[in-house]
């Protein structure tokens, strides 16, 4: 009985071997490319799971960044309500209203940009100034929550170990990313 399942086993390969060999495409030649070259569509995450800011391209487009502040604003107005509900984790509705503030940094900065690009044009020295106060404010703004949403993962990831679910290397990344953050603000 082994004998014979090993025989047909033995035999299967063999034929698929053969059958994967008859129907190899050909592949196309050095110069070609694919007829179409699909996109990338890894995105970039913190290891806590909240989606890392890119940085903006040379001419941002502010429509744009004002229509995705105003979708994340609704995501994190309807956060609290789904975390209640236990749909999504307390982490997740955390993660959402810091995107909101990731994102009018972002807003922010882009607006300083676009009027800074404008000023030798038509804007005078103080709408230069009242946008680069906007957005040193909203960068300040994004540091602090950032810092906070570090504070209460490093606690979140404490209360895991001590109640044995949790992991020493997950608190101590926790807390690098903390010092990191810290650092970098002083």
């Amino acid at each position: 009985m082994k004998r014979w399942l090993v025989a047909m086993l033995l035999t299967t390969i063999a034929l698929s071997c053969a059958m994967a060999a008859e129907e190899e495409p050909a592949l196309p030649e050095q110069g070609e490319g694919l007829e179409i070259d699909p996109p990338l569509l890894i995105k970039s995450r913190d290891r806590d799971g909240s989606p890392d800011v890119a940085v903006t391209p040379q001419t941002p487009d502010i429509a744009k960044l004002e229509k995705d502040l105003a979708r994340g604003k609704r995501n994190a107005v309807g956060a609290d309500g789904l975390y209640k509900s236990g749909i999504i984790s307390k982490v997740e509705a955390e993660a959402r209203v810091l995107n909101v503030v990731r994102m009018q940094a972002l807003l922010a900065q882009a607006r300083f940009e676009a009027t800074r690009s404008k000023a030798d044009e038509e804007k005078s020295a103080t709408e230069l100034a009242d946008a680069e106060a906007t957005a040193k404010r909203a960068a300040e703004e994004r540091r602090k929550a950032e810092i906070e949403f570090a504070m209460r993962n490093v606690q979140r990831q404490q209360k895991l170990l001590s109640l044995g679910s949790g992991r020493k290397a997950d608190v101590n990344r926790a807390e690098k990313k903390l010092a990191d953050l810290q650092q970098t603000g002083d």
